[in-house]
């Protein structure tokens, strides 16, 4: 049976997991000409608030099932007080559409991508004493 440390360590490799997976298809996606980068962004998006979700998690920060950067951003702020600042962002910005368009342009794609890039970095430093310590053992 595992221990409530080896359960929150399983889940927050698998919420970095999933962060990795997305932030890797949101760079293949960047890599071609697209009519529409919406991909790009999802998948971007996606990345960023897992890797935030995964910093949540090691904290045992409950959040809401939301995939909203600024909602995940804000409650980060509880954990790691400066990581707005680190990151430049404001919890109280989202990323926006181009004005006028429905869809994201190659620079807004890029943007968001480079934002998820940050967030992983960050959120990285973060967590490295945590993930070098290795996955608690058990004493059950």
């Amino acid at each position: 049976m595992r221990s409530p440390e080896q359960v929150v360590w399983d889940f927050v490799q698998e919420w970095l997991r999933r962060g990795e997976e997305d932030l890797v298809v949101a760079q293949e996606l960047m890599g071609r000409d697209r009519a529409s980068y919406d991909p790009v962004g999802f998948h971007a998006n996606q990345a960023a608030g897992e890797f935030l979700k995964a910093l949540l998690i090691r904290y045992q920060v409950p959040f809401p099932k939301s995939d909203s950067i600024r909602v995940l951003l804000c409650l980060a702020e509880s954990t790691a007080p400066d990581i707005q600042e680190s990151l430049g962002v404001s919890c109280e910005a989202e990323i926006q559409r181009p004005e006028g368009t429905r869809s994201l342009n190659r620079e807004a794609a890029a943007q968001t991508l480079e934002l998820a890039m940050h967030v992983h970095a960050v959120v990285g430093q973060r967590l490295a004493d945590y993930l070098h310590a290795g996955r608690p053992t058990t004493d059950l």
